[in-house]
């Protein structure tokens, strides 16, 4: 209303009206600045010291008080944000998270530490928990897979940026464990296929097994698992070649001596043909 008032009046006295504006306009300013100026001195005196807020964190630890012990390490991060306080705070925020089964906040908590400090002689640790804490989400075999990936992705990183840290071998550990918990899903649905004789689906799911994780324990039951479904559609040489594989790697198998009876009720034995891929995937298999 007050500049609708200059706006109307301005025709009858333009002079009169912009001095009025002029003389009114920072007075509005002003009353508008001095509803909005803050009092900091409230917010100045509830700082606490850094190191207080750091030994009163590993304190709630020590005590099993996650959840102190975290919002402890945060207020460092946000009142004290480029002090060295401040880097230690955010590794323990990232342990004590994980060690609460706050997964999603470790992990966001750890990739924020790793963006922020990679040359850090503490980054391989707060990969590995990172790591650790992918691990701890994988479900079984019935269900997604995604954090057995997400593992694999987080450790691998562990061991090829830091190969000699203390955090290594675990982390290779981890790595084998999600690798077979995919092995097991492939084999999962591969053979749900081939019970219901689709049988080019169910192949690409024991190939997809043979290929990619020879070094696991389901490539034993994969290879007959081809035998089985190659026999089935009349791929009589693919057939014996998975054979030849699984005998020559595991002779020993029960899978083995069902793969060989397989054939044997064909008229077939077990017989390596060179050209096929199965043959050309053998030097990846680690069980013989």
């Amino acid at each position: 209303m007050f500049l609708k008032s200059i706006a109307s009046n301005s025709h009858r006295s333009p002079g009169r009206a912009l001095v009025f504006a002029a003389f009114s306009v920072p007075f509005l300013l002003a009353g508008c600045n001095a509803e909005k100026d803050l009092d900091l001195s409230a917010y100045t005196e509830n700082l606490e010291p850094a190191d207080t807020l750091y030994n009163q964190g590993l304190a709630n630890l020590e005590a099993g008080q996650m959840k102190e012990a975290i919002a402890k390490f945060e207020a460092i991060d946000r009142q004290h944000p480029y002090s060295e306080f401040a880097r230690r705070a955010l590794l323990m925020n990232t342990f004590a998270n994980y060690r609460s089964g706050n997964f999603t906040e470790a992990v966001s908590a750890g990739e924020r530490y790793i963006s922020l400090y990679p040359t850090s002689e503490d980054a391989a640790y707060a990969q590995y928990l990172v790591g650790l804490s992918h691990f701890r989400q994988i479900r079984d075999v019935t269900q997604d897979q995604r954090s057995s990936r997400q593992t694999i992705e987080a450790m691998e990183q562990v061991v090829q940026r830091w190969p000699d840290s203390e955090y290594v071998p675990d982390a290779e550990a981890k790595i084998r464990f999600a690798q077979d918990q995919l092995a097991g899903k492939e084999m999962q649905v591969g053979r749900y296929y081939l019970e219901r004789r689709e049988y080019i689906a169910a192949i690409r799911r024991f190939r997809g097994v043979v290929e990619n994780y020879a070094n696991t324990r389901h490539v034993e039951e994969a290879l007959a698992r081809l035998v089985e479904a190659y026999f089935a559609m009349g791929i009589t040489s693919e057939a014996q070649t998975a054979a030849a594989v699984l005998g020559h790697n595991y002779p020993e198998s029960e899978w083995y001596q069902d793969s060989y009876a397989l054939l044997q009720s064909g008229g077939l034995e077990p017989r390596e043909n060179t050209g096929s891929w199965i043959s050309k995937a053998a030097s990846l298999i680690t069980g013989s």
